[in-house]
């Protein structure tokens, strides 16, 4: 049996290894290392969970142990899809690098441009970083590529997954030619494969597993569920998979609950804390230190539930995670294999369980057809009537509608519904004034008198006389007693308000 000391490894290298409690490696480690080490450049294809991020991490210290890192010039580039991925390489890198003068730097979004500007100047010898970040650093001339000597590129077909392959090929062809490269993978997509043919020379192709095969220490199974209405099948599927959470009982120490969409990670967790699980979403929308928190708070077994997106899918290295629930049938089969990942590593048992409805059958047979074997189907553990009962948790599904504020106004009650105090207490409505009839309007003196010129017609409309610029501006009247803009024939009531105000 091969041992790490075997992999003619640096000796600070080995006593981190270890320290840190491995002597056997993984196959994936025993087949990349030798070929990493003597410069080559290497293919893996291994299942999650068979340790590939260590397969990369200690040739790499190895070969970095002798030289020193130039400012602004990293002289290893680890890319990664997710930023807790990379978080959790430089970790690795921490272990491993514990007794040899190597710096590293994280570049990750959510995190402030400055300190990691500082840690660039420096000069770092491993640059681990998501590939939006790292060209925002490169575009803003705070980095230089041309002195790299190893790239690293994990989990490449999630890259593909997050549409990251145009941003891949673009650092490529920033960094040198002569650099060695170690690609990941878990399947071989054909975009994957072309990559590889363009940009790796002759590598050493190491595949431990068929692709996309699940780890034999895993128990599968399948919930088969059909809602009693359309409008209540979301909130049934939270009873349900509340009931095989139950089922398990002291069995399910730990578990990551995956849901398709953001919103339902949030609806799922808010429901399971209502009704009093352990539950805390993680996804990309949330803020990376809440993200951080939360992760640490689930490794560290200070919260039973991590309710989750694919964001956490790939890569986490969270050992101890006795079981795996499916809330939604993924919609890419690539994805179940490595959500249910997350348990059975290392050898260790895990269990995972999922809901298919009738509407994700046909992912469902996706998947059975990439596995290449038949999930087994699982009785429904909900009680009778539990179904019916789970109404009650529609307040958070309601929570995610939008409120609109309508204003109910109670019917006025008559003088006889109401209570004899308050009819008592009433005062009496005092009697109105009566109005004084309006006075008629006396006819203009104006308009009674005849003209002077009974013969005269009316002017025509082009014809008008001017008006004279000596009207008086109180009264709105020219001098010719007519009313400005009111015409010939203004009638009488009109005219008897601008009389009574001349008068005033």
């Amino acid at each position: 049996m091969i041992k790490f000391s075997d992999l003619k490894l640096d000796p600070k290298v080995l006593k981190a290894v270890e320290e840190a409690g491995y002597e056997t490696p993984t196959p994936i480690q025993a087949g990349a290392i030798p070929p990493a080490l003597e410069g080559r450049d290497v293919l893996g294809i291994a299942q999650t969970g068979t340790g590939k991020t260590a397969s990369f991490t200690l040739p790499m210290i190895t070969l970095l142990a002798k030289g020193r890192a130039r400012a602004r010039m990293p002289r290893s580039l680890v890319l990664c899809p997710t930023r807790e991925l990379a978080a959790q390489v430089a970790e690795n890198f921490d272990t491993y690098t514990k007794h040899l003068k190597l710096t590293k730097a994280l570049l990750i979004g959510g995190v402030s441009f400055k300190e990691q500007d500082q840690l660039i100047d420096r000069g770092v010898d491993v640059l681990i970083a998501t590939p939006g970040r790292l060209l925002d650093h490169f575009e803003r001339g705070k980095l230089l590529l041309t002195g790299v000597q190893i790239m690293v590129v994990d989990e490449a077909d999630r890259m593909l997954d997050m549409g990251f392959i145009p941003d891949i090929e673009r650092i490529f062809s920033l960094t040198p030619f002569t650099r060695q490269t170690l690609f990941f993978s878990a399947t071989m997509a054909p975009e994957i494969e072309r990559i590889t043919n363009t940009f790796l020379s002759a590598p050493e192709r190491i595949e431990v597993a068929r692709q996309a095969t699940a780890s034999d220490t895993i128990t599968q199974g399948v919930v088969m569920f059909k809602g009693s209405r359309k409008d209540r099948e979301s909130s049934e599927k939270r009873t349900l998979l509340r009931a095989l959470i139950d089922s398990e009982g002291t069995a399910c120490k730990n578990a990551i609950i995956f849901c398709n969409r953001k919103a339902d990670v949030d609806v799922t967790a808010k429901s399971l804390k209502k009704y009093g699980y352990d539950a805390a979403p993680i996804h990309g929308d949330l803020d990376q230190s809440q993200r951080m928190r939360t992760l640490d708070a689930f490794r560290e077994g200070s919260l039973r539930f991590l309710v989750a997106s694919d964001v956490a899918a790939r890569g986490l290295d969270i050992p101890d995670v006795s079981h795996v629930f499916n809330f939604d049938v993924p919609s890419h089969a690539e994805d179940y294999v490595h959500r249910i990942g997350r348990t059975g590593r290392a050898g260790r048992k895990g269990t995972t369980m999922m809901i298919c409805t009738p509407r994700d059958e046909k992912n469902f047979d996706a998947i059975e057809k990439l596995v290449q074997m038949p999930i087994p189907r699982l009785d429904n553990p909900m009680k009778p009537g539990q179904a019916e009962a789970a109404a009650d948790d529609s307040p958070a599904e309601e929570e995610r509608k939008p409120r609109t504020r309508t204003r109910t106004r109670a019917p006025r009650k008559t003088d006889s519904e109401k209570p004899e105090a308050a009819q008592q207490a009433r005062p009496e409505p005092k009697p109105r004034p009566e109005r004084k009839p309006r006075a008629e309007a006396k006819p203009r003196p104006e308009a009674a008198a005849k003209p002077e010129h009974p013969q005269q017609d009316e002017p025509k409309r082009d014809q008008r006389p001017a008006q004279s610029p000596s009207r008086s501006r109180s009264s709105g009247r020219d001098n010719g007693g007519k009313v400005v803009g009111m015409g010939d024939h203004m009638p009488s009531f009109i005219a008897l308000s601008f009389d009574e105000r001349r008068a005033s």
